[in-house]
This record gives structure tokens, C-alpha cells and sequence, in this order.
């Protein structure tokens, strides 16, 4: 499911379009990260907090 918005996955998951990645979507209206599967992009979608989605990033930069 789309849910209107922007999706991106990361440069380092190579350009093959079967290979296995998440997308994100940081969504304006509320403070919040939205994840997908990029293989199964209308399936469920898994919601995180902006603090939560930040210490996710710190975490592995």
C-alpha cells in the first residue's frame, strides 16, 4: 500500500530489482517513519516513532 507518499530504499541496496530491501517513507503531516518491504509493497507497512526512527539511524550509521 502506498498511502499517498514518497517511498525510497537505500543506495546500498543495489540497482537489481529483486534484491531484498525495506523502503521508507518519512511522513510530513505526522511525526512519524513509515517502513515497507520493497519486494511486497502492498503489504503491511510498520509505523515508528520519529524518536524511535532516529535512534534506528544512529544506531546503525
Amino acid at each position: 500500500m502506498s498511502h499517498g507518499r514518497s517511498w525510497r530504499k537505500s543506495s546500498h541496496s543495489g540497482p537489481e530489482h529483486d534484491s531484498a530491501c525495506v523502503e521508507v517513507s518519512l511522513a510530513a503531516a505526522a511525526p512519524a517513519a513509515l517502513v515497507r518491504d520493497s519486494k511486497a509493497v502492498r503489504g503491511d507497512v510498520l509505523t515508528f516513532s520519529a524518536r524511535a526512527w532516529r535512534a534506528f539511524v544512529a544506531s546503525v550509521a
